[in-house]
């Protein structure tokens, strides 16, 4: 299927990653302990990278229809298993009790939303536009920034901190595109679902966020 959408969007996001793992590497090894330092752990190792990988590629095999809603409902059923395995991974490895209290969360809420998006799909007949062309070319180009983003991420094999970092990469994806379908999509409900997990992801992120401040691997 030829899809056609902006090239404009996120066209600058390679460049801001770029500084962002700069700055990160930065900020990492500026604060390592002359002894040791930070062990930084390969990513084909990470528990919660293998998660991503898989459902990287799962939502790479996705089949887009052009229709707007169906095709954000069906990439975020696989997106949310995705956050949802990431989770069950950090209970069963993980020993912050705050972090693991998050993820309990984060199960709680994505499987009550995915068995909504699942049941909406099995209703729902899927009809191409160009506007649902254009919002599945936006929501590539972000899954596309997601693989690039997670990819620099620095991880230490810390449960805790490298949940925490890639739960932050994941969160972002899907508001990324939960606001994108608030513009192309048509349904009130899948609209609604998507109002939903901005709101509830973004303090998600800030909570991450805040937690690692305190308590990721440049504080130890």
């Amino acid at each position: 299927m030829k899809i056609v959408g902006s090239k404009k969007l996120f066209n600058t996001d390679m460049k801001t990653l770029k500084i962002l793992a700069l700055l990160a590497a930065t900020s990492f090894y500026s604060c390592k302990d002359d002894a040791e330092g930070i062990i930084v752990q390969d990513h084909d190792t990470n528990a919660f990278m293998a998660i991503m990988h898989s459902m990287n590629a799962q939502m790479d095999a996705m089949k887009m229809t052009g229709d707007a809603d169906h095709d954000f409902a069906s990439m975020m059923v696989m997106h949310h298993q995705g956050a949802i395995d990431m989770a069950n991974k950090e209970i069963e490895i993980g020993d912050d009790a705050n972090i693991k209290a998050m993820a309990q969360q984060i199960i709680d809420k994505q499987t009550a939303e995915k068995m909504d998006l699942t049941e909406w799909l099995k209703t729902h007949t899927p009809q191409s536009t160009a506007e649902g062309q254009a919002f599945d070319a936006e929501m590539m180009e972000v899954m596309v920034k997601m693989k690039n983003w997670k990819d620099i991420q620095v991880l230490t094999g810390d449960a805790d901190a490298d949940f925490s970092e890639l739960m932050i990469v994941h969160h972002q994806t899907a508001t990324d595109n939960a606001s994108s379908i608030l513009h192309h999509g048509h349904h009130a409900d899948i609209k609604e679902m998507a109002k939903m997990m901005i709101q509830d992801q973004n303090k998600e992120i800030t909570d991450l966020a805040a937690w690692l401040k305190e308590n990721g691997p440049s504080n130890q």
